[in-house]
């Protein structure tokens, strides 16, 4: 070969192999969330009852706990997107919307719509949609908001400088109305939310309307990565009113970041479940509980707590996460845990219900993606009748599903065993 064709073939392997190795370093910076994993178990020295609970998830944590407030549960779509709209029609001061789904459809354009009219009254809406999870949101919606005048913002779109956080996702789910009304939960704008679960093509989902002073807390966690995206502070009386007691429910917005505390989120878990006394009841798309998380679960089951799950079953939109899942299970389910598969439809809650005390709702998985990866929110009521009204709705999915005994999962297919071991790669992903 001439000496220039040699010259050249080199240039190209070099080319390629710095190509491929920047690949692998941009692969490997998304796959790390940049922080220490929490490795050390939390010692139990007190209970869900103590004062010092609190003090722990609203000082060490979390913002402080705030009374006065009023949170109803809204039980799928037929009961969410309603005053959802509403609440959008009516505002006369600001619109702020967070949200990881937004996809196609007729809720799609509903949204849109109430956005975009909002806008072109001289409301100032801002709307913050997760770049992945809006992919397959018509593009027309996006004209139609953008020429009304609503300012829309892609979390983590593709850039040079970004490439390295293409795997933190926001997948928070937030509307805050005038700063007087909000709204958190499961859902995504799509029309698998609609309609009330009555078949496989509508899923079972939950959301929560809140009024009082945790309305601010909802408001500055979607400020939080309005700021991070845009550079941009929304702040004075269009977004933080004065805020009066209008019921009887303590709360906080809990939430959490790679990029400003990735673990507390998981902490905050953690820490409900090291003093839980009397019962845990977890409603959960997706169960993936990392080796720390799991053995909290056991030590709460081996001190006589009652563990009870709500996850997906037959009907899923994911099997990967579903077969991670599974694996997890044998020991939990031996151990005393009632796990339960929901049979009319996709199952998407996240809700944990502890010693009737304290309720978690929001965007969190029980998972490594949620408490490692994503950006995150949780509101957490801490009221006992709230409690009791959850656990009602708990016991209600209980009875649509199926319980998953320990001999039936020593006895599923061999197939689904294998399935088990070949996502074992993927755990700390899902």
């Amino acid at each position: 070969m001439p000496a220039a064709g040699r010259f050249s073939s080199t240039l190209r392997t070099v080319f390629f192999t710095a190509l491929a190795t920047g690949a692998l370093v941009l692969l490997a910076l998304n796959f790390n969330a940049g922080e220490k994993e929490v490795q050390q178990q939390l010692p139990r020295i007190y209970t869900t009852a103590s004062p010092q609970f609190e003090r722990a998830l609203g000082s060490l944590l979390g913002p402080g706990i705030v009374g006065g407030n009023e949170v109803t549960e809204l039980l799928n779509g037929d009961q969410i997107f309603p005053p959802m709209l509403a609440a959008i029609r009516a505002a006369r001061h600001s619109v702020t919307f967070e949200t990881y789904i937004y996809w196609s459809g007729d809720i799609g354009k509903a949204f849109a719509d109430a956005l975009s009219e909002r806008a072109r009254a001289g409301v100032p809406v801002h709307v913050l949609l997760d770049w992945v999870g809006s992919s397959k949101m018509d593009e027309s919606y996006l004209t139609e908001m953008k020429a009304a005048g609503v300012q829309i913002e892609k979390f983590h779109k593709p850039h040079w400088y970004n490439w390295a956080r293409m795997n933190n996702r926001t997948h928070r789910k937030l509307l805050v109305v005038d700063g007087q009304v909000a709204f958190t939960g499961g859902v995504g704008i799509a029309p698998e939310w609609t309609g009330n679960a009555q078949d496989p093509e509508h899923w079972r989902d939950s959301h929560y309307l809140v009024r009082g002073p945790a309305v601010a807390q909802m408001q500055a966690t979607f400020l939080d990565n309005w700021l991070k995206v845009t550079g941009r502070v929304l702040h004075g009386d269009r977004y933080f009113p004065p805020l009066a007691p209008v019921g009887n429910q303590r709360a906080q917005m809990f939430s959490s970041s790679p990029s400003s505390g990735s673990e507390s989120m998981q902490l905050m878990y953690h820490l409900a479940i090291t003093a839980a006394e009397h019962s845990i009841d977890l409603s959960v798309a997706y169960f993936v509980p990392d080796k720390l998380t799991h053995k909290l679960l056991m030590d709460a089951l081996a001190r006589g707590v009652r563990l009870r799950l709500v996850t997906p079953g037959e009907h899923t939109d994911t099997e990967t996460v579903k077969a991670a899942s599974r694996a997890t299970w044998g020991p939990l389910l031996k151990a005393g845990a009632e796990i339960y598969e929901y049979k009319p439809t996709m199952y998407h809650c996240k809700v944990m219900i502890v010693d009737q005390l304290l309720v978690s709702v929001g965007s969190t998985n029980f998972d490594n993606r949620s408490f490692r990866l994503n950006d995150e929110a949780n509101l957490n009521v801490y009221d006992a009748q709230f409690a009791q009204r959850q656990t009602r709705v708990f016991e209600d999915d209980i009875r649509r599903s199926r319980r998953v005994t320990y001999e039936d999962w020593l006895n599923r297919p061999l197939r689904e065993k294998v399935h088990e071991k070949m996502t074992a790669v993927l755990r700390s992903q899902l």
